[in-house]
């Protein structure tokens, strides 16, 4: 069982760190660069790089919500009590970014997206940018804490 435990909280930490390295990207480099470039400019860059995001990346997401879930239930039934708990306080961090991003996040992007591919600039586009930016150093935040979730997880189990 505690091998178990211990590759289940491992694939949580690898996926979540994916989504949390991919976070603080956007938070520490693309945010201050796409404020530098004209409308046209962040439109082609935010849109594309949605597009291959959000069709690459999900994958990545659920693995990390699964394992997360996984891990949390293992280390109950294991009778690691605190090793669950922390997992589960990983998980729900996980949800609530997940939340956040079909809510906020993922609605910008598929306008960017379909503006990008169409060769459009919408007038409200940075508009849609800094919504989308103002949430950014949370969803980071929660990956961040998840991923050390995971890792304290395995630490204590």
């Amino acid at each position: 069982m505690q091998i178990a435990l211990d590759v289940l909280a491992t694939v949580a930490v690898l996926s979540t760190g994916v989504i949390f390295g991919t976070d603080v990207l956007g938070a520490v480099v693309m945010r201050p660069a796409l404020a530098e470039i004209d409308d046209y400019g962040l439109v082609q860059v935010t849109g594309r790089t949605h597009r291959y995001g959000d069709s690459r990346l999900p994958f990545v997401g659920i693995l990390s919500v699964v394992s997360a879930l996984a891990t949390a239930l293992v280390a109950f039934v294991a009778g690691e009590v605190a090793a669950g708990v922390i997992a589960a306080a990983g998980l729900a961090a996980l949800l609530i970014w997940l939340l956040l991003f079909a809510r906020i996040s993922a609605p910008i992007n598929r306008v960017l997206t379909a503006a990008a591919l169409a060769d459009e600039t919408p007038a409200n586009a940075r508009q849609l940018q800094a919504r989308w930016d103002s949430i950014i150093n949370l969803r980071a935040v929660l990956q961040g804490l998840a991923v050390a979730a995971f890792c304290v997880a395995i630490s204590v189990s």
